[in-house]
């Protein structure tokens, strides 16, 4: 049971969630720099400035606030409260199993919650030069528009007002439109069934929550569930869930792989529910640094073990995480594209191309084909083949899903040789099959004999090694190069028969193929 406790109580036990759940909330207030000689006060004033001085997010029963003592009289006289201040500054000055599980059972606001894991916290950090700085983590830059122009002071003043204006698009109404999420009357809205999202994992799946500080000062809100104490091997697997850009881990992705028996954390975007910041994409990738360092060097798994899932537009940070941590295990990107911009441009009107194309490149540039290209791991595609979100044209044009370009730019530089022309071509017709008979026909009409195909793989990997970009199929004929193509785009891309939104089913969460 969790209890909420703040505010003024009516005398009545407010319960929410499943199993009659009690909720709770309270918040944080901050403290300025004290002289010496009254540090030794610190723990009394701490604990009377929190128990006076906390906004609280629960509301006031409906009577008039002037019927009542000043809000701090309230909570001091609440023995839930009390308790719950007690255990707050206990946890703050010792954070160990028990006193997190103690807090665990209060629902509060996440500010005051201690910080579990730092950004610096691994050791090789600290002696790394390597790894992110406070101005974050490393991406890829994009290609400048006009490549060859004289960068002279003239073109930069020339410049100017494209670029500021920009940067007030990016930072206005363009990542709002990108991360609904993030705006604030949305998650007010959701708080309830977040609330009771979250309540379904810690008391049902034993979930664990933890903040973690990022490198540019952004708290991100976790959620770990441990399956390593079961008897199903797959929980000795770590699958880190990447949601979309209205997704939670409270309500989001992470249903799946805990249904398939996976130990599984999930996390929130910068400015979603617990976490502080706004999405950006250097942002997120800062975010998804940390949440991989802490799977990595406090829940103790290692690479070779976690799993990255990610649903729509969490394909940037899954990308991201196997691009800069090549060792982990594999990478499932559900309902994911290629490319923002012509996601973005299909909303758009046509006389705002060049603002749209420049505000994406220059500030929301989630590029997931070019950082999954630099993975050379185990890589599935799940296509849904009624996506109404990253399709350029209608649902029903199944070629315009710009999950079929993010297959062909992975496999056109895995197997440049397989996928050249007429591999290309083969491809693309058993990408526009409507149905699960008419792909079957096409891969049995082009006589497709996987043992032959897995033959001629393994031996390249044999003599050449495992990493890509791979030249076989230059000494094939075309017609052996189409049958391996489509061995391969089998291999790499599922198709799901639903709607964007729609909850992937556990059958349908399966690790990808590797020789």
């Amino acid at each position: 049971m969790r209890t909420q406790v703040g505010g003024q109580q009516s005398g009545k036990t407010q319960t929410e969630g499943r199993g009659g759940r009690a909720a709770a909330s309270a918040g944080c207030a901050g403290g300025s720099a004290r002289p010496p000689f009254l540090q030794i006060w610190d723990p009394f004033l701490s604990f009377l400035l929190r128990a006076f001085c906390l906004p609280v997010s629960c509301s006031l029963p409906e009577t008039c606030s002037s019927c009542f003592p000043p809000p701090g009289v309230g909570r001091w006289t609440n023995p839930q409260y009390r308790q719950f201040i007690t255990i707050l500054e206990a946890t703050h000055r010792n954070q160990s199993a028990e006193n997190k599980r103690q807090l665990a059972s209060y629902n509060f606001d996440f500010r005051s919650w201690p910080v579990d894991f730092h950004w610096e916290e691994p050791s090789s950090r600290k002696e790394s030069r390597g790894g992110p700085s406070r101005r974050g983590v490393a991406l890829l830059r994009p290609e400048p528009l006009h490549r060859g122009t004289a960068d002279t002071l003239l073109n930069r003043a020339k410049k100017l007002p494209c670029q500021i204006t920009s940067y007030l698009v990016a930072h206005t109404l363009g990542r709002r439109m990108l991360y609904p999420g993030s705006v604030y009357l949305l998650q007010k809205a959701l708080m309830p069934v977040l609330l009771q999202g979250q309540a379904r994992l810690v008391e049902e799946c034993d979930g664990r929550r933890a903040k973690l500080l990022a490198c540019d000062g952004n708290e991100i809100d976790t959620m770990f569930v441990d399956r390593r104490g079961t008897a199903e091997p797959q929980g000795q697997k770590l699958v880190i869930c990447c949601e979309g850009n209205a997704g939670f881990y409270e309500v989001g992705c992470v249903s799946t792989p805990l249904e398939a028996g996976y130990s599984v954390l999930g996390w929130n975007h910068p400015g979603f529910a617990g976490s502080t910041g706004v999405p950006f994409p250097q942002n997120e990738a800062n975010a998804m640094d940390v949440v991989v360092q802490f799977a990595v060097h406090r829940l103790g798994f290692q690479p070779q073990d976690i799993i990255l899932y990610a649903w729509s537009i969490g394909g940037f940070t899954a990308t991201w995480a196997a691009m800069s941590y090549p060792d982990i295990s594999a990478v499932i990107l559900d309902a994911s594209f290629d490319d923002l911009v012509p996601l973005a441009l299909k909303v758009m009107p046509d006389s705002c191309r060049g603002l749209v194309t420049r505000t994406v490149r220059q500030h929301l540039n989630l590029n997931n084909a070019e950082q999954l290209c630099r993975y050379q791991g185990p890589v599935l595609l799940i296509r849904r083949t009624k996506d109404e979100i990253i399709t350029t044209t209608a649902p029903e044009d199944i070629m315009s899903n710009r999950g079929n370009d993010l297959l062909l730019k992975l496999l056109q530089h895995r197997y440049p040789h397989v996928m050249a022309e007429e591999g290309l071509q083969v491809v693309r017709q058993w990408l526009e099959a409507s149905s699960q008979l008419e792909e079957a026909s096409i891969y049995s009409r082009w006589e497709v004999e996987e043992d032959w195909c897995l033959s001629v793989l393994r031996s390249y990997q044999a003599e050449h090694g495992p990493d890509f970009p791979w030249s076989v199929g230059e000494d094939m004929s075309a017609r052996e190069r189409q049958q391996l193509a489509l061995f391969l785009a089998q291999k790499h891309l599922h198709n799901f028969e639903a709607t964007h939104c729609t909850p992937l089913p556990v059958q349908h969460f399966q690790m990808p193929w590797h020789l």
